[in-house]
């Protein structure tokens, strides 16, 4: 089988269908009335554990999926056709299995891994109240003590806060040395000292949860330190490298799944006695979002592949992320046009869509700072 850009193997026609089959059946009957909730009921969190959802990029020796970027890039796609951060909760503990499985030792591995397997969530803690897109200026602190790393910190804006049971958590052990001094670390949530604070309402992409995580003399065994202590900077840009073309892989499914309501919406409106899809500029405005869905499909996928085979692609990951998360907004916004006064109203899918990507266009990364990777690239500084 073939999608135009790559051959698609059996195994990831097969994963892709399922999850199809889960979304259509255990998630979309429900989106809105879970959204207005403000999160997934437990038991459709833990159905998604029991498919190992959170284990996809974790290779098969730890118990994971050992999913390649590109195969993983299909099912959020796929996922996000009928609600976007379903799979992103998910794909958040398996980017954390990443590191570990890059960065830490054997013992590390089977530990962070086994955590997984019980079926725990985990968070990534990176962003602070004074350090988001500047992760070098991060503040919380870690002291080593004998043995141990006390950490103290808050972090903010945490994907999964209140869901997970491990962090993983970049701190500073010199804040003179800025990048250079940062470490990441494996942070149980039960240890003393951890508290979630509550989830933050966003105007968007209200059944992700988001909260902010407060460390208060956490002490944790030396055990825990990932890797070396001068190479949590080094870690973080791996993730956000690996997780751009990820959120521009859920935007592009739910670009598809904008354009695909506007179509649907524009065949039912009858004005001046005639749908109104018989109309040029509407007709326009579909021309216009199945462009930007071509064109961001092949921009996500060749980020993926390069990751895959491990080149650089620190300009093409950003690349992806940018264009793809700017034309989830322009078609999201074109799409509510269409609807005209019911796209305004709660009770409308494309309303949600329209709330939510706004918010793509700020995590992983601000598309401002997207365009400042592009542009050293392309310059050469």
């Amino acid at each position: 089988m073939q999608n135009g850009l790559f051959n698609v193997t059996e195994e990831q026609q097969s994963l892709v269908e399922l999850i199809r089959d889960f979304m259509t059946k255990e998630i979309k009957p429900h989106v809105l009335e879970w959204e207005k909730e403000g999160h997934y009921p437990q038991e459709i969190i833990e159905q998604g554990i029991e498919m190992g959802l959170h284990m996809l990029q974790v290779p098969e020796e730890y118990g994971g999926m050992g999913l390649d970027t590109t195969t993983t890039a299909m099912m959020i796609e796929e996922g996000a056709k009928v609600e976007s951060t379903f799979m992103g909760m998910f794909n958040v503990t398996s980017m954390g299995g990443k590191i570990v499985m890059a960065a830490g030792n054997e013992e590390q591995k089977q530990y962070y891994s086994g955590l997984l397997q019980k079926g725990y969530l985990s968070s990534f803690c990176l962003t602070e109240p004074d350090a988001g897109s500047d992760s070098a200026a991060v503040r919380t602190t870690a002291v080593r003590k004998g043995d141990s790393y006390v950490i103290n910190g808050t972090k903010m804006f945490i994907t999964n806060a209140s869901l997970a049971s491990v962090f993983l958590v970049v701190a500073t052990l010199d804040p003179s040395k800025g990048s250079k001094g940062l470490a990441t670390f494996i942070v149980e949530k039960d240890r003393p000292g951890v508290t979630v604070g509550k989830k933050i309402e966003k105007i968007g992409m209200r059944l992700s949860n988001t909260a902010e995580v407060i460390f208060d003399n956490v002490e944790i065994p030396a055990f825990n330190l990932i890797g070396t202590e001068e190479g949590g900077f080094a870690n973080a840009m791996k993730v956000l490298t690996a997780s751009r073309p990820i959120i521009a892989a859920s935007s592009l499914g739910a670009c598809q799944l904008a354009r695909d309501l506007a179509i649907q919406y524009s065949k039912e409106r009858i004005a001046f006695g005639k749908p109104i899809c018989a109309k040029q500029m509407i007709q326009e405005k579909i021309a216009n979002m199945e462009m930007l869905i071509q064109a961001g499909r092949g921009l996500v996928y060749n980020a993926t592949m390069l990751l895959d085979q491990g080149k650089p692609c620190n300009k093409e990951a950003s690349i992806a992320k940018c264009f793809v998360t700017e034309a989830y907004g322009k078609i999201t916004d074109d799409a509510l046009q269409i609807f005209g006064g019911y796209g305004l109203c709660d009770e409308y899918l494309i309303s949600k869509l329209y709330r939510d990507s706004r918010v793509n266009r700020i995590i992983e990364g601000t598309n401002e700072i997207q365009r400042m990777v592009v542009g050293r690239a392309v310059i050469g500084k």
